[in-house]
């Protein structure tokens, strides 16, 4: 008999679904966790404040890489009008990884002890997953192409998608998980229409490489002058050379954007009389992620290249890369990111749960699999990240490539919640992760505040929202893992045997 279209579309979902969710879900949570990057690196830094002005700090920043790192090929800056802190990345061959990363505010002369990716971590792994370019990505947009097929499947195959929005039974039984599944992917479908979509786009130069071969060939240097036509590219001279000051080249790029705010700044060769400060637009302000850039001359600061973004194409690239990232939005906006995230991350959960639920339990090695890998997944990776985070609290800060040791951290602690999750009952192990989650999401914010002399009670008196805010959602986190460690015991708990009165 011919399968109906619904018929197909239910097949479609169900396993492009199960292929590759245990990735999708890592790379949602992991991404929802980015909205608050930003906040999150500001956390992981308690000896800088993060206050004053920004200009301030991009000096403090300019004047250490001049006596710390003359001779670096390239300074490269980013500037956080949020948290009013600027990051620097610069080559160091001393370090195993071969560059650092260092963070300045206004009050800071020399950068923060804290080494750290901060939540930039969060924000490369949702893209690349730590892996080699162009792997990492590669799998990204693939996962993102099939969550795209996921949502598209679910549309169709569901008869009464909104009225299914209002229905929720609770209990734990299949009915109640396709329920909770329903409301998650229901509640923000807009969103996941929106960041699934504009997750494809930023990779097409990964995934549809065709236009650009047809187009430049192997002319790499040809295809970026012509995208970004207001950064200046030299070589170096071989003569030295002073760099000239900065404040001066920070207003004239201000004058050029209308005002709008400093995002990034690239010096290249500083050293050498061919030196070039290339400053980009803050997206903070502005939905499309980079719309103008203007280039000087390191040493004399005349300027050598500008341009505003016009082309519609561009421009529309811009604007969906810029709504995908949403560094544009204000706090009201990022926290219903954050939870439009956790309703996305929510949809592929349940929906690997109700896999599951839908098959008799027994049915040889990979249900037992799929049961595991769901316990690896949606409770060993909010450990991981959790150990990522007191890694920061309590690794020396003298410790070498500090930064890639809490990374290291995340991969083994996720190794030994797989390790655990393989060797224990599924029911158990859900419970025993998920209290061992609540435990570490619920000490974290206590331990901060004995380490750091900065805390939740502090934060709430001084306005200190980095603070407030982290460790807000670490209680609030807490309470939720405690909630489900003691659904998951109660359910792994055989019910007592009633005996047949005599």
């Amino acid at each position: 008999m011919k399968r109906s279209l619904r018929q197909s579309m239910a097949g479609l979902h169900t396993w492009s679904g199960l292929l590759l969710g245990w990735l999708l879900f890592a790379i949602t949570l992991t991404g929802t966790a980015a909205v608050f990057s930003a906040e999150i690196s500001a956390w992981m830094m308690p000896d800088i404040a993060g206050e004053g002005d920004v200009r301030q700090a991009i000096e403090n920043a300019v004047a250490w890489l001049r006596q710390a790192q003359p001779d670096a090929r390239g300074w490269f800056l980013a500037v956080d009008e949020r948290i009013r802190m600027v990051h620097a990345l610069f080559a160091d061959p001393s370090v195993p990884r071969g560059f650092r990363a260092v963070s300045f505010d206004a009050a800071a002369a020399t950068p923060s002890a804290h080494a750290t990716l901060g939540g930039q971590f969060f924000y490369r792994f949702h893209f690349e997953l730590m892996l080699p370019n162009p792997w990492g990505r590669i799998l990204t947009s693939a996962a993102a192409m099939v969550m795209l097929v996921a949502i598209m499947s679910g549309i169709i195959i569901h008869k009464r998608i909104f009225s299914d929005f209002f229905t929720l039974r609770p209990g734990g039984s299949r009915r109640s998980w396709l329920d909770a599944h329903n409301v998650f992917g229901v509640l923000a479908l807009p969103f996941h229409l929106m960041i699934t979509f504009t997750g494809v786009v930023p990779l097409f130069k990964t995934t549809m490489p065709w236009g650009l071969l047809a187009n430049y060939g192997g002319n790499n240097a040809a295809m970026l002058a012509e995208l970004y036509p207001g950064a200046a590219r030299r070589a170096p001279t071989g003569t030295p050379g002073v760099l000239a000051d900065i404040r001066p080249m920070l207003a004239a790029a201000e004058r050029h954007f209308g005002g709008g705010g400093i995002g990034r700044i690239n010096i290249f060769n500083p050293a050498d009389k061919g030196a070039i400060v290339t400053i980009t637009r803050s997206d903070a302000d502005q939905l499309a992620y980079m719309a103008a850039t203007i280039s000087f001359d390191g040493t004399t600061g005349a300027v050598i290249a500008a341009h505003s973004e016009a082309r519609p194409a561009r421009r529309t690239f811009d604007v969906l890369y810029g709504l995908h990232i949403a560094r544009f939005a204000p706090g009201v906006t990022r926290w219903l990111y954050f939870l439009c995230g956790l309703a996305l991350a929510g949809v592929i959960g349940s929906g690997l749960v109700l896999w599951l639920k839908a098959r008799a339990p027994h049915q040889g090695v990979g249900h037992a699999l799929v049961a595991r890998l769901n316990v690896a997944t949606l409770v060993g990776l909010p450990i991981a990240m959790l150990a990522f985070l007191w890694a920061n609290r309590l690794l020396p800060l003298d410790l070498a490539d500090r930064a890639a040791a809490e990374v290291g951290t995340f991969f083994w602690v996720w190794g030994l919640a797989l390790l655990h999750a393989l060797a224990r009952p599924p029911r158990k192990a859900w419970g025993e992760l998920a209290a061992i989650a609540a435990v570490l999401a619920g000490l974290l914010p206590f331990v901060s505040l004995a380490l750091t002399g900065r805390g939740l009670w502090q934060a709430a008196i001084n306005g200190d929202l980095v603070f407030l805010g982290v460790d807000a959602v670490m209680i609030g986190l807490a309470l939720l893992l405690a909630v489900i460690a003691r659904k998951a015991h109660g359910s792994a708990t055989p019910a007592p045997r009633r005996t047949a009165p005599a």
